[in-house]
């Protein structure tokens, strides 16, 4: 009988980031990013075009002041909690699991991760993006990129791919407990801000022909399961819920709008500026499609935003911190593992 040390590995791949906060690294980071065809979505000499001639050019130097600011001494804060996230669910899941992080663009590469997994020669692999709503521009992206570098294997391993858990009670419950250091009460208004898609990207993965009307995105139901925008409201009702809000003291939004097209809405600028103007003072924000604090959430938010909100006559904009290396996600994402199957 062959005895091996790993029967199980687990691949946690996220978003990525630039390798450092120069502009030159920012510059290829952005190039990756962008001209991925699910996340700019058109033809692909339009979309070299748009990215390289237009969009980076044109914020590449302000994206990396931004991780400038963002840096830390031990280096980009969304690698160094992967890091800490993988280390800390191998210690949880023990030697039968082989734990790996990766990043859909940059480093450490997705390829660079599966050959350490192909490697050490295993009997399952459990794919899991660590965005818990479905999009393809995140998940169906990473997993694409899974497929195209693991097609040349020889053998292959079971392979389980977990792509959403939105809704997963240990989630909600880590995003609960990070605001339990908030008094809510201490807030005029309560924020669910989620990540930005075009509305376009929406209605090209509709099946019911329904996406986007009124109270179309309200539930998820069988023939919406995969929209994103039902994915996130049904995250943020959850953490309402269990945190006994009233529908009156919170709003759902999306942030990080690119180009001129129509995205997902109310837009958090838009919102901000009218809870302004009801005279709303001091107000807290969660970010339910990060799992780690990155730039949209510690310098999009934290800073952009809260700044945005003074202007207009507004006192304070509190980030709720993300999940990171909590003990409770930790829990979670052991849950998502143990009970793939």
């Amino acid at each position: 009988m062959v005895k091996r040390d790993h029967k199980r590995g687990v691949f946690l791949v996220n978003l990525g980031t630039p390798k450092s906060p120069q502009p030159r690294d920012v510059l290829h980071y952005l190039n990756e990013f962008l001209t991925d065809a699910r996340v700019i979505d058109k033809p692909w000499l339009k979309r070299q075009l748009l990215v390289r001639g237009l969009i980076v050019p044109s914020r590449y130097k302000q994206s990396a002041e931004l991780y400038r600011r963002l840096w830390t001494l031990k280096g980009s804060p969304l690698l160094i909690h992967g890091i800490n996230v993988k280390n800390r669910l191998q210690d949880a899941l023990g030697k039968d699991y082989l734990v790996v992080i990766g990043m859909r663009y940059q480093e450490p590469s997705i390829a660079e991760g599966l050959e350490i997994l192909r490697q050490a020669n295993l009997d399952e692999l459990i794919i899991l993006p660590l965005f818990p709503q479905y999009a393809s521009a995140t998940t169906g992206s990473v997993i694409q990129k899974v497929m195209e570098n693991i097609r040349t294997w020889t053998n292959f391993p079971k392979l389980t791919f977990i792509n959403h858990y939105y809704d997963h009670p240990g989630l909600i419950n880590a995003f609960c407990t990070r605001a339990s250091q908030y008094p809510l009460d201490s807030y005029d208004h309560i924020l669910f801000s989620f990540h930005g898609l075009p509305e376009r990207q929406i209605r090209n993965a509709d099946s019911c022909g329904r996406c986007l009307t009124p109270r179309c995105c309200e539930n998820v139901v069988q023939e919406n399961r995969f929209c994103y925008k039902a994915q996130c409201m049904a995250t943020a009702r959850a953490i309402a819920t269990q945190l006994h809000l009233q529908e009156k003291d919170y709003t759902i939004c999306f942030q990080s709008r690119l180009g001129k097209e129509p995205w997902l809405q109310p837009y958090l600028s838009d919102v901000i500026h009218s809870c302004a103007k009801k005279g709303y003072a001091r107000m807290l924000v969660f970010s339910p499609s990060f799992v780690s604090d990155c730039l949209e959430t510690t310098c999009e938010i934290s800073h952009e935003y809260d700044e945005v909100f003074k202007k207009a006559g507004g006192h304070s904009l509190q980030l709720v911190e993300g999940l990171n290396d909590h003990p409770l996600w930790i829990d979670t994402l052991k849950d998502l593992v143990t009970h793939s199957n």
